[in-house]
């Protein structure tokens, strides 16, 4: 397997990791420094603004199942490209944003992608990020590394916070207008999703479907699960043992019917799709999420690649 690197300055780089991590043909994402001018720089004093460092994340990933340009796309998606001080809360030099390209293929993908953008006037001020050269990448200290993943309580409330996660959900978010809505989906698809329906068991397009592919949200077409982890848990909904992505997948307290349950949501549309529930296999985890036909649409393997989900033939060990 061909790898390569791509190298990115998002302001904090606590909350570049994230979007990167876990996806199908990323390897590793480090959170580290870049741009500047001192050897092996430390947290401090890049915080200090006086080495001409950023905050970074340099990404080993396999282009033929994410390619570079999709790794730029899902870079802007983090930031606010038009501001040259920092990012949201976070001020000063170590905190400005930057595209590193490694090769001149690349720097001519982000430039074209940056050039979209500025086409599209998608945002009314000057697009100010800049496309560099790769300079060395030094990585930052252990507690920095995959902060999301050790220190989630913190991590969410920062990322909250500081202003990143509302712009983000202004600005780069898809909307699902209702009445849009309304007209695409089937008046149940529509009571599940968008109303926290529960379909009848047994009575359900999926509960006894067990044919290799994945499974999206019916609204905004997100990965959602795969057959490698469908099971028949004998409840007439269709239950799995995990989602593909954690982080397509929202977990809520829910304390209607008289019940405390845990509600699922997806990511993107925030679709209502079911529940989990601590009852699953416990050689796969032991949870079982129970899912409504309704919230979900199923795409055969052999159908992926003509859907333009060809990226997650890896769960299948294809590509």
């Amino acid at each position: 397997m061909a790898t390569e690197k791509a190298t990115f300055a998002g302001g904090c780089f606590w909350c570049m990791v994230e979007p990167f991590d876990e996806q199908p043909g990323i390897i590793e994402v480090t959170s580290g420094y870049t741009g500047g001018t001192v050897e092996n720089p430390t947290y401090e004093q890049v915080c200090s603004n006086t080495t001409g460092h950023v905050e970074a994340v340099q990404i080993t990933f396999d282009p033929t199942i994410f390619p570079y340009e999709d790794l730029v796309t899902l870079f802007w998606q983090q930031i606010d490209p038009t501001d040259d001080g920092g990012q949201f809360h976070d001020r000063g030099d170590s905190y400005k944003t930057a595209i590193f390209y490694h090769n001149e293929a690349q720097k001519k993908i982000a430039e074209k992608s940056k050039q979209a953008l500025i086409d599209s006037k998608k945002f009314q001020k000057p697009i100010v990020t800049p496309i560099i050269p790769a300079k060395t990448f030094y990585p930052a200290e252990e507690e920095h590394q995959y902060f999301y993943k050790r220190n989630t309580f913190h991590y969410k409330t920062y990322k909250r916070g500081s202003g990143r996660e509302q712009f983000i959900k202004d600005n780069w978010s898809k909307q699902f207008a209702p009445e849009d809505l309304k007209e695409t989906l089937s008046e149940q698809q529509y009571y599940v999703t968008q109303e926290n329906g529960t379909e009848p068991p047994f009575q359900n397009e999926y509960w006894n479907h067990f044919e290799e592919g994945i499974y999206v949200d019916i609204v905004s077409g997100e990965v959602l699960f795969s057959s490698k982890d469908k099971y028949d848990a004998q409840c007439g909904w269709p239950s799995f043992t995990k989602p593909v992505m954690n982080k397509q997948v929202i977990e809520h307290l829910d304390t209607t019917h008289g019940m405390v349950r845990t509600e699922v949501r997806s990511k993107e549309a925030n679709s209502h799709l079911g529940h989990v529930f601590p009852d699953g296999p416990q050689e796969a985890g032991g949870l079982r999420y129970c899912i409504n036909s309704a919230a979900i649409r199923f795409i055969p393997k052999d159908e992926m690649v003509k859907e333009g989900y060809e990226r997650f033939l890896y769960l299948f060990n294809e590509q």
